[in-house]
């Protein structure tokens, strides 16, 4: 019985021939489509196929987007994988609106760059223009172009210490509330130069001081939400929180 499962030298050996031949153009198969990849990836980094086609732009509000592509210097002669991504972020920075930038490529031919914007909460007048107060403290010298109407006007704010302060108290101030606000003038008098009154796209006034006034700010629209809407007036934010009708 042993006999018969023992298999022959014989019968084996073209088996074995077989199975080596098969091994043989796997691998043969597999170099030759790995040397063709590479020479197809050569011809492409070398050929336009491998420039910019593509620039896709987003998170931008105040920065135009030919701005942005300007910005970055990129166009349709720029091969895509020749780009520095790390360097031209940092390059993007170079544009005071922008805080920062993300540079993504995306094959064949398309980048995208994404950015971060410092956010505008007031524009100063200065003359007859009105200069964008980023929240880093940063003052534009660009004129109104850049003017969306999603921060106060700052008024009358001639002295810098005070200009500061009242940045320091806006860039605290919920995105909410800071667009509720139409107009801040600077108010000051002999007992307090940090007084400041506030116009409100609702339609009242708000008296306070400089000093508190992102805390202070914070409970206005529990307190408009208490008054009747059809009665405007002055809402006092001092030492306590009250109203006064306009009609009396």
């Amino acid at each position: 019985m042993k006999e018969d499962k023992i298999i022959s030298i014989e019968d084996r050996i073209p088996k074995l021939k077989k199975q080596r031949r098969q091994k043989a153009n796997r691998r043969l198969v597999f170099y030759l489509s790995l040397f063709f990849l590479l020479i197809g990836f050569i011809i492409y980094l070398q050929s336009p196929l491998s420039h910019i086609k593509n620039i896709k732009v987003s998170g931008n509000k105040l920065v135009e987007e030919t701005e942005v592509i300007g910005l970055s210097g990129l166009d349709g002669e720029t091969n895509i994988w020749k780009v520095k991504t790390k360097d031209l972020a940092t390059k993007m920075t170079n544009n005071p609106f922008i805080k920062s930038a993300q540079i993504t490529r995306h094959f064949p031919s398309t980048i995208s760059i994404d950015i971060e914007e410092f956010q505008v909460i007031g524009y100063i007048k200065k003359g007859e223009t009105f200069q964008p107060l980023l929240d880093n403290g940063e003052q534009i010298s660009f004129e109104n172009r850049y003017m969306q109407g999603d921060a106060p006007l700052l008024i009358n704010f001639t002295d810098e210490e005070i200009l500061s302060s009242i940045s320091e108290q806006l860039k605290d101030l919920p995105e909410n509330i800071l667009r509720l606000i139409s107009e801040i003038y600077w108010t000051p008098e002999a007992e307090n130069e940090y007084k400041v009154q506030l116009f409100m796209n609702d339609g009242f006034l708000v008296k306070g001081s400089i000093r508190n006034l992102s805390e202070k700010m914070e409970v206005y629209p529990s307190i408009v939400a208490q008054l009747d809407p059809k009665e405007k007036g002055i809402i006092h934010l001092n030492i306590g929180a009250y109203f006064e009708s306009f009609s009396k």
